[in-house]
């Protein structure tokens, strides 16, 4: 039971005079500690705040900024992920056919994160969608005589689908000029290509969404404290945890007791729950994967590109190192980039350590992470030889998409850090690409591990979160839930007038249907964003 109902659902005087004087109590109480200020802790918080406003809210970030890490619209690829042209979503199976359950799943998710933006922007915790999200073209694009068949059969799998309306094939070269001039300049189109066309797709710059969450959290009385880093986590023999918080800058500690904890530090969250000492995290390892981008800084050449273009993985890569030419916007100016190019560090997150991966070694996860570097000799062949490409080597990937590619004409950035999963199977255990809710039998502590599609799948992921560690509480609030997400419970895919409802509703207020010009997002040729 919470703590604000234990006190007639008023807030702890504790919690009320910290806010204050901060070294007034050596023990504070929250019904919610939330850590890391990136788009999961923040999504949490929120939805939590709307269903029950009474509860206290603490939110702490052992950086000085909100959304540094993997939030970062320079740290991700800003896909609003939902399917349309991620290949690595819809595998050819032996007999030829394609398999679409992923993108189903990945699609409906997504579904669920437009209508909750929406309902926020609605209601004022959102205030201005085109600052975070933009409509631009999602494409899958291939060569090759047997990779234009693969995409033809993913074309005849998916378009039938209500999920993916007027979705195009395209095989003509003289379209893809078209569409593409940046792509189709001294291409040999001797060599067959094809395209995935969809118009519906989006950009979203997930650190200005966190951002827009978390002034709005603060706003209705959340606490949220900067360079505070959580140190360590323990349960108490009442079932609340206490959370020992550190001030970077002054090296103070504070003592917090929450009922319920929720993880959501990226990379960093492993580490945590490892100290929490919870069952269900034991047997869990992380491996740890960097990347790079190719950020163009000739506006001549953005302005001649205006879609997200993606391609097929290498053998052996990750999902999350499937290339693509992308267009970006931040910031009310557009950009461009390509990647990206794995690269491997010990660290657990861009501003970790180098000791994080040989401290998350515990004696319940040893064998699960000696397991995984016993069978994963392709990533790790495809990650040696990542590491060895020179700069010449990066600008001949990207000709693969640019054939005049010039590499004067880019520059090298670092993007975010992720963890990729590890759980134990059997003996041993199996390395994971993709999102894993952990969270105690009780339900007084969640984490969120791994990665992609992530962010875009942070509403789902948070609600599923709600329903794990508040059962008892969930099917009363369903209703509220409900009407922020019309379609919760529900398969879109299985009531196409539900589908075109949400989405046109959610083009409206998101303001999807607007061109470029009409929001208000500056001409490439004004320059592109810097970091």
């Amino acid at each position: 039971m919470p703590w604000t109902e234990l006190e007639a659902k008023e807030v702890d005087p504790a919690v009320a005079e910290h806010k204050q004087n901060p070294q007034s109590a050596s023990s504070e109480k929250l019904d919610v500690v939330l850590i890391g200020a990136g788009i999961m802790s923040a999504t949490l918080g929120t939805l939590l705040h709307q269903v029950e406003p009474t509860w206290s809210i603490g939110l702490f970030e052992r950086l000085d900024a909100a959304a540094a890490e993997s939030s970062d619209p320079w740290n991700n690829a800003g896909t609003g992920h939902s399917a349309l042209c991620e290949l690595n979503y819809t595998p050819q199976q032996k007999d030829g056919s394609v398999d679409i359950t992923k993108a189903l799943t990945v699609n409906e998710q997504f579904q669920v994160s437009r209508q909750w933006w929406a309902h926020a922007v609605e209601t004022g915790v959102l205030n201005d969608p085109e600052n975070f999200i933009n409509p631009i073209p999602h494409v899958s694009f291939v060569h090759g005589a047997d990779n234009v068949k693969y995409l033809r059969a993913r074309y005849d799998a998916l378009a039938t689908n209500p999920l993916f309306p007027d979705m195009e094939y395209i095989d003509s070269a003289d379209e893809f000029s078209r569409r593409l001039p940046l792509m189709a300049a001294g291409r040999d189109f001797t060599d067959p290509i094809a395209l995935n066309w969809s118009d519906g797709g989006t950009d979203v710059d997930f650190g200005a969404l966190t951002k827009q969450l978390l002034n709005n959290l603060g706003a209705v009385g959340a606490s949220i404290d900067f360079g505070h880093e959580v140190r360590d986590l323990s349960k108490n023999s009442d079932g609340s945890w206490t959370v020992k918080v550190r001030n970077g800058r002054t090296g103070a500690t504070r003592t917090i007791v929450a009922k319920f904890v929720f993880v959501g530090a990226g990379g960093g969250a492993l580490p945590l729950l490892q100290k929490s000492g919870i069952s269900e995290a034991k047997g869990f390892g992380g491996f740890p994967v960097s990347g790079e981008w190719l950020r163009c800084t000739n506006p001549a050449l953005v302005q001649q590109h205006s879609a997200k273009v993606y391609g097929k993985a290498s053998v052996g890569a990750p999902p999350m190192s499937v290339p693509h030419l992308d267009t970006r916007v931040i910031g009310g100016k557009p950009g461009l980039l390509f990647g990206p190019y794995a690269g491997w560090s010990p660290k657990f997150l861009k501003n970790g350590k180098m000791t994080d991966l040989i401290g998350s070694v515990k004696p319940n996860n040893l064998f699960s992470m000696l397991g995984v570097g016993m069978t994963e000799m392709a990533l790790t062949k495809y990650l040696i030889g990542e590491l060895l490409q020179s700069e010449d080597d990066r600008v001949d990937t990207l000709r693969e998409f640019m054939p005049r590619a010039k590499g004067e004409d880019f520059e090298l950035v670092t993007a975010g850090q992720r963890v990729q999963v590890i759980r134990r199977k059997g003996k041993g255990g199996v390395l994971e690409f993709g999102t894993a809710v952990v969270n105690a039998g009780d339900g007084t502590i969640a984490g969120l591990l791994g990665a992609s599609p992530g962010a875009s799948t942070a509403v789902p992921a948070m609600l599923e979160v709600m329903q794990r560690c508040f059962a008892d509480r969930y099917e009363s609030w369903k209703p509220t839930l409900t009407d922020m997400v019309p379609s919760l419970g529900t398969k879109l895919a299985e009531n196409p007038r539900l589908f075109d409802e949400v989405w046109a509703h959610t083009t409206r207020v998101l303001h999807l249907d607007r061109s470029a010009a009409d929001r208000g997002v500056a001409s490439a040729a004004d320059g592109v964003v810097a970091l």
